[in-house]
């Protein structure tokens, strides 16, 4: 089990690698959204916003907790051992998703943009 640090830097990396695409090709596939992190192993919930400026407002907060924001767009379900696994490279994210090793709730629209830029 990694800690919430280490999904954090996690969290900064995919950040890194979304910024690393030009500004061009962030305007084609990310649409301003929500989302919220669920890492159950550490009963622990990272909540952001994706924008055209990366992941943005990115805070942490109790499993039980409620959520900031009244409506969330993207939910993602992940152990913090592969949330730091797919930041890391380390894990596929269509066969972590085929495996059911991460789960998320979205429409097929943000499904289809997101693929993109992961």
């Amino acid at each position: 089990m990694n800690s919430i640090d280490a999904c954090l830097d996690g969290i900064a990396k995919v950040n890194e690698r979304i910024l690393a695409e030009p500004e061009s090709e962030r305007r084609k596939h990310i649409r301003e959204r929500t989302v919220s992190v669920t890492v159950p192993d550490l009963a622990t919930v990272f909540d952001m916003r994706l924008t055209i400026e990366g992941l943005t407002d990115i805070t942490h907060r109790s499993q039980t907790a409620p959520a900031p924001r009244p409506r969330v767009h993207v939910t993602v379900t992940v152990t913090s051992d592969d949330l730091v696994d797919l930041a890391g490279g380390r894990l596929d994210p269509a066969r972590a998703l085929l495996t059911r090793r991460v789960k998320v709730d979205a429409s097929m629209g943000d499904l289809l943009r997101l693929r993109k830029l992961l």
